[in-house]
């Protein structure tokens, strides 16, 4: 997995963006690195960063939230500058809301986005969620988010997975999937995500990960 200056996280819906974030955050600051995550996902009330303000202050991980997060008024009203965030950053992460709507709060920073060269936004994919289950669904979703924002993903991150049911097996069945993905829409396979379990024997840029968001009833 390749650390950028500045990482744009999107997805559908249940793709498990916000836990990739979440752990993408954490591996960076292992390493030494300032980092600043920044939870524009506006669209889904229950899984977001936000969730994890206690967890990231403690490992010294600096987040930016809507000042509505977590209320019944979450709307994009965030005051954020990404030129001064990647000033007092090494790296920072945008965990962007699922589908079109939520990518036009990422749009209005489009601007100082593309202004940064060492940049990737990366679009997760998951075979088992409802309305991506097909290659050209999937990739009608992102070209949808990709209109919608004014930038353009740069590579494929597959996080295929069945929530506490998914196995090795789950894993496996969808890199035909991914690679399909990949082939349409011309972008690398940045990352194949699961536990380590779960990624045993996967050599599609297999990227570990512990699972932070978790369902109400877990």
């Amino acid at each position: 997995m390749e650390f950028k200056k500045l990482t744009i996280v999107t997805g559908h819906y249940g793709s498990g963006k916000t836990n990739f974030s979440v752990n993408l955050a954490l591996d960076m600051a292992k390493k030494g690195h300032r980092v600043t995550i920044v939870d524009l996902d506006i669209v889904n009330p229950y899984f977001r960063t936000a969730d994890f303000e206690e967890l990231f202050k403690d490992k010294g991980i600096t987040l930016k939230v809507s000042a509505y997060a977590n209320s019944n008024l979450d709307i994009p009203a965030l005051n954020m500058s990404v030129k001064s965030i990647l000033d007092e950053s090494d790296c920072a992460i945008i965990d962007v809301g699922g589908d079109d709507e939520g990518a036009k709060a990422l749009g209005r920073f489009a601007p100082a986005i593309l202004g940064c060269e060492d940049r990737q936004m990366l679009y997760v994919i998951n075979k088992y969620r409802y309305l991506t289950k097909e290659p050209e669904e999937t990739v009608a979703l992102m070209r949808d988010i990709e209109n919608a924002c004014g930038i353009k993903c740069t590579g494929i991150v597959n996080n295929s997975n069945l929530g506490t049911e998914t196995t090795n097996e789950t894993v496996k069945a969808s890199l035909g999937f991914a690679k399909a993905v990949a082939a349409e829409t011309g972008l690398p396979i940045t990352a194949t995500v699961g536990t380590e379990e779960a990624l045993k024997d996967i050599s599609d840029n297999p990227y570990p990960v512990e699972i932070y968001v978790k369902t109400l009833w877990s």
